[in-house]
């Protein structure tokens, strides 16, 4: 019998509590991920899957092994996709993406002919939505009648969740959220290979980058009219979802919007934040 098929005959290996403890810690230092008891058989489950590709023996080999060297970066880099992937699809909050369609229409036309909108999605993941934001404000575009160079940012830790962003060709699934008139407006469908790629006319106002959310007072992004951050600080402990906010609310412009997702941050208080009032969405504006 082969490695591989020994390998499939046996069952996920316990972790012990001391070794888990040390996974937990060098995660939360080096990207910030939080992972709390109840998340140890995500844990093990991923880290054995990895395991058992690489024929590493132990969460001991292994834990050494992405420690170390750059061998170990280049491993590290890929365990860390594993981890951090999310399941996304095409306007998955529509109040959010309400909120950001009234925040546009509501912003003086005047400003709008003579101002870019610059829009920033944390944690793209493979792209879904920040072409949903682009989505959103060419259609606030066209229904004032006026031209705007708007332009989105997507960002993540994901290598290749950031490559099939830039592709931009997605399965049927990732669609079920958006009704026949976008999907005919916005997608060109390849039957052949049952996927949809996202026109060019919404391609071209999409970069994407890959970004450390531990790491925000680096990144070259500022003056953003918009930024979208749902289901990214779930990830995080309560003081490292302060910190995080209180760097992406320095890179708003007077004005700007910041969607959360509900529930992700309780009792934030930020000078220069207002809450905006509403049930179904978690957001704020900077005060002017």
């Amino acid at each position: 019998m082969t490695q591989a098929g020994s390998w499939s005959l046996q069952r996920t290996p316990e972790m012990e509590e001391a070794l888990f403890k040390q996974w937990q810690a060098m995660l939360e230092d080096r990207i910030g991920l939080s992972l709390p008891v109840h998340r140890k058989v995500f844990l093990q489950t991923n880290l054995y899957a990895r395991m058992r590709e690489i024929g590493c023996a132990s969460y001991r080999e292994y834990l050494d092994k992405v420690r170390f060297g750059k061998a170990g970066m280049i491993e590290w880099l890929t365990l860390v996709d594993r981890l951090t992937v999310q399941e996304t699809r095409f306007y998955r909050d529509p109040d959010a993406m309400g909120m950001v369609r009234r925040y546009v229409l509501d912003r003086p036309k005047a400003l709008l002919e003579t101002h870019p909108l610059a829009v920033w999605s944390v944690g793209c993941s493979s792209g879904e939505e920040a072409y949903s934001l682009a989505m959103v404000l060419n259609e606030c575009v066209k229904e004032l009648g006026i031209v705007n160079y708007f332009g989105v940012t997507g960002t993540d830790i994901s290598k290749p969740a950031l490559k099939k962003a830039r592709q931009g060709r997605y399965p049927p699934g990732k669609l079920v959220t958006l009704d026949d008139e976008l999907k005919e407006k916005y997608f060109t469908a390849h039957k052949k290979e049952s996927l949809y790629q996202i026109r060019q006319e919404i391609k071209k106002r999409v970069c994407f980058a890959r970004v450390n959310i531990l790491e925000l007072d680096l990144a070259p992004l500022g003056g953003m009219d918009i930024i979208y951050c749902q289901n990214v600080l779930i990830y995080f402990r309560k003081s490292r979802r302060k910190e995080i906010l209180t760097q992406l609310a320095k890179k708003l412009e007077p004005g700007g919007l910041l969607v959360l997702g509900l529930g992700e941050i309780v009792d934030f208080n930020l000078p220069g934040l207002e809450r905006i009032k509403n049930d179904k969405v978690l957001a704020f504006k900077r005060k002017l």
